[in-house]
């Protein structure tokens, strides 16, 4: 099962997300659950750095069952426009990968924490 994480700051502002496992519906190659959930965050890492001028913090793990770690960089180093643009793209991200969820709740599971 894929498992998203949306971190948000106590103002609400997405800071981070992560994705970890496998989505298992299908062969590898044709695993159109996985293929969308990666295709969505992919996108979102590449519009953050040529919409939004944002060169986020990324962490990958292929090798230990898939995982995407994405953190935007720390929030002085970002003008208001950079953080309105990154905040829409990963509104949007976390909205899309919830419309996934809600077709394939056996292999993909979204949350949201609030950091304290």
């Amino acid at each position: 099962m894929i498992q998203g994480t949306f971190k948000r700051s106590h103002s609400g502002q997405i800071k981070a997300f992560t994705f970890t496992g496998h989505a298992d519906s299908g062969p590898y190659g044709s695993d159109i659950v996985c293929a969308a959930i990666s295709t969505l965050a992919i996108s979102t890492v590449n519009s953050l750095e040529a919409l939004a001028g944002v060169i986020p913090v990324i962490e990958t793990n292929e090798t230990q069952g898939g995982y995407l770690h994405v953190a935007l960089p720390v929030h002085d180093k970002m003008t208001q426009e950079q953080m309105n643009i990154s905040q829409i793209l990963l509104e949007h991200l976390l909205l899309a990968a919830q419309s996934v969820e809600d077709e394939y709740l056996d292999f993909v599971q979204i949350k949201t924490e609030t950091k304290q």
